[in-house]
């Protein structure tokens, strides 16, 4: 039978008074979200946007999401067999580490697994993001912009001038190669141009299921690193 430790004392250390009770509430709240529902999925997020986090919650609001404060997370689950919640949590907690959710569900790992392989949105890339295609820009009017954009065109390094009241690229401009790391200018330029380059989406990675306690990996190259991430947090705790 799968074990459980609901009173057992949790010590958060280096914790100020303000913020103790808040990691509190997010303890006992996702131990009760661990009572309630049969499955437990580990997902990671590539370019997240909090306005397409925000989209999914609205689209699976009979489940519950955690995503943030992955030591907290940790702690709740339980970080080895000796601490523990429930029967291999300590497994969940050792991929909580960087970009990474829980989804806490009823519904089946096909039904998961489905739903996400299908929800991908474009969006603009940010600074340190990759170009994933080259850019240049062609010489001649840029009508789509109003006269009072050039000055913040030509700040962003574009060759520009106003000719007949008309933003007119002066020459051909380079504003990415395929593999360049954007800086904050490119991926300006490349919002105002209308150039998306980075792809939202959600990775099922793993799966642990809270009627018989057991841990499935579900994507074969999830990161070593994780498990490597996790074991530093716990040195770092004790």
């Amino acid at each position: 039978m799968p074990k459980s430790r609901r009173d057992k004392k949790v010590s958060l250390t280096k914790t100020t008074k303000k913020g103790l009770e808040v990691k509190q509430n997010l303890i006992a709240e996702l131990r009760k979200c661990v009572d309630t529902y049969k499955y437990i999925f580990i997902f990671s997020v590539a370019n997240s946007r909090n306005s397409k986090l925000k989209e999914i919650r609205n689209a699976w609001k009979h489940s519950r999401f955690f995503f943030g404060k992955n030591k907290v997370m940790m702690i709740a689950l339980g970080k080895g067999p000796a601490d523990e919640y429930k029967d291999n949590l300590h497994k969940v907690s050792k991929f909580l580490c960087g970009e990474v959710g829980l989804l806490l569900t009823n519904r089946t790992e096909e039904e998961v697994k489905a739903w996400f392989d299908d929800y991908k949105e474009m969006d603009y890339a940010r600074a340190g993001n990759k170009a994933t295609f080259s850019v240049t820009l062609e010489e001649g009017p840029l009508e789509q912009f109003p006269h009072s954009m050039e000055p913040q065109l030509r700040q962003l390094g574009l060759p520009t001038a106003l000719k007949k009241g008309i933003v007119t690229l002066l020459s051909e401009y380079e504003v990415c190669k395929e593999g360049d790391v954007l800086t904050a200018e490119q991926a300006r330029i490349l919002k105002l141009f209308g150039f998306e380059m980075a792809e939202f989406k959600v990775v099922i990675r793993c799966v642990w299921n809270s009627e018989t306690g057991d841990f499935k990996q579900l994507v074969a190259d999830v990161d070593k690193h994780h498990e490597q991430e996790a074991v530093d947090m716990e040195d770092e705790d004790d």
